[in-house]
């Protein structure tokens, strides 16, 4: 990696460099000290939900009444109104007036985000600080404190899974060493929930630069995204098989028809699509739009069942055409600003056949990690384009953000629906409110009128993580006070202090 520092600079690399290795050999030994009694004191080997209305989305899209949900090493054992009481050994939870159904998957947000959110009056002005904050302000603890954050926000919305560029924004991708994403994944993992983190190389073509800290002192390197896919491999070979509710996968920037025609870019991109199809994993993508799904896979072939395209607006008919021949996923988020500039064809895309699935964009500059919000939006979305209150209705959107969006991760078998067999991610959400009253038709209910804020309890693969509104086994203070002290710092170091 190419250097730009001043005299001294070797010894100042490897300062930087033992610093590193020691900040993070501490950092992991405290996310790991703290995780142990969580798993001890929040999760048993068998969980009885009793007496919910449950929404499987299970292939029959059954709902059941006063029904029960046996869990038992972290995946539903049994589900239905059968009697489970001889269950003894179960915790059990009484879910009267609630409803239970699939944990809510994002297939679509960024890391980072949630301590950017609020700066700049405008969205240019949002991507200028924020490239300023990722490039120049962050260390390893930033991205470990943003992720606890993060994750703290899903498990109280009830987002159990969530599909993360790590990075983002003016295309600053925190991958030229491996330090802030095992971070960051480090935290989440500490957390419980389960995310699909991508990871990969700046846009080719221009020098970024970023700031390593040490506690004294900073270096400024030239930013190699030969480099960053190399450390990119590295963590997905790393973390393959570490954590089942952890995966790392490949990123890649959006390049149109121009872009495509110079060298480096076409051998970047070819690189990155190879070494994502030599481990067979998710290659995601931030941005398409208007054409370039087609000269991605005329020029590169780019596309197959593993790819994973996020907003896909103002589409072609040769750009809806490879989606429907190659299997590739759309990731449709109604709540960002491409959404505002153009138009995702979700609902034409699904009567193709293609999968389309929920993302919230999340978590800045103007949105949260609310998948509820993003139902109602996607919604009002469609509905006021084609003048017709019947598209998108209230089954099929939570399809989108269900088992549709399991099947964009590749993780239909495992998730997306309350079936015997699957990983045990379930939400209880409290029905018994004014705005979803009075009790009838749940899924009308949930997909209309609820919100974030209405879920109880929140489980990961058995485990609860969440229960009455209370994070379990986490001080969500202590979470707020590290953000803060994590958004503070960077922002004295972007010399951003002064901002309100």
């Amino acid at each position: 990696m190419d250097t730009n520092v001043p005299k001294n600079s070797v010894h100042l690399m490897q300062t930087i460099s033992r610093w590193r290795k020691s900040i993070w050999q501490r950092f992991v030994k405290k996310e790991r000290q703290t995780r142990q009694p969580e798993r001890e004191t929040s999760m048993t080997n068998a969980l009885l939900i009793e007496n919910a209305t449950i929404i499987t989305m299970d292939p029959g899209r059954r709902v059941l009444e006063r029904a029960h949900i046996l869990v038992e090493n972290g995946r539903i054992a049994a589900i239905g109104d059968r009697n489970l009481v001889g269950k003894t050994h179960a915790e059990r939870i009484d879910a009267a007036g609630m409803v239970a159904m699939p944990g809510l998957i994002d297939t679509h947000a960024h890391a980072g985000h949630m301590l950017t959110k609020g700066l700049g009056s405008e969205a240019e002005d949002w991507m200028s600080v924020t490239g300023r904050i990722y490039a120049t302000a962050t260390d390893p603890e930033f991205w470990a404190a943003e992720a606890a954050l993060s994750a703290a926000e899903r498990i109280k919305c009830g987002t159990t899974t969530a599909a993360l560029l790590f990075g983002g924004g003016p295309d600053i991708m925190r991958s030229e060493a491996p330090e802030a994403a095992e971070a960051h994944l480090a935290s989440v993992a500490a957390m419980g929930v389960r995310e699909v983190l991508a990871v990969g190389p700046n846009r080719p073509g221009q020098d970024h630069v970023y700031r390593q800290y040490t506690p004294t002192a900073h270096s400024d390197i030239v930013v190699d995204p030969d480099r960053q896919i190399d450390v990119a491999s590295e963590l997905v070979d790393a973390w393959a098989g570490r954590d089942e509710r952890l995966q790392v996968v490949f990123s890649l920037p959006v390049f149109d028809e121009q872009e495509l025609r110079d060298e480096t870019v076409y051998r970047i991109a070819c690189k990155v699509r190879d070494r994502a199809r030599e481990r067979e994993c998710l290659l995601v993508q931030d941005g398409h739009r208007d054409g370039s799904i087609a000269a991605n896979d005329v020029r590169l072939g780019l596309f197959d069942e593993r790819s994973l395209l996020a907003h896909c607006i103002d589409l072609t008919e040769g750009d809806r055409a490879v989606l429907k021949r190659t299997g590739a996923k759309v990731a449709h988020n109604p709540s960002a600003l491409m959404s505002v500039y153009g138009r995702c064809p979700a609902p034409e895309l699904m009567a193709d056949g293609v999968t389309v699935s929920l993302g919230t964009d999340a978590a800045a500059p103007d949105r949260p990690f609310d998948m509820f919000r993003n139902l109602f939006q996607a919604h009002r979305y469609h509905a006021r384009h084609f003048a017709d209150d019947a598209v998108l209705p209230p089954l099929q959107l939570l399809e989108m953000a269900t088992i549709e969006g399991a099947r964009a991760l590749m993780m239909e078998h495992q998730l997306g629906s309350l079936e015997a067999g699957k990983r045990a991610d379930i939400l209880l959400v409290n029905m018994r409110q004014p705005h979803l009253w009075p009790p009838h038709d749940p899924v009308q209910r949930i997909a209309r009128f609820a919100n974030g804020a209405d879920v109880d309890t929140t489980i990961v693969g058995g485990r609860v993580l969440m229960r009455g509104r209370r994070l379990v086994g986490q001080d969500e203070d202590a979470i707020l006070d590290r953000a803060l002290r994590a958004f503070d710092l960077a922002m004295a170091r972007a010399g951003l202090g002064d901002r309100t």
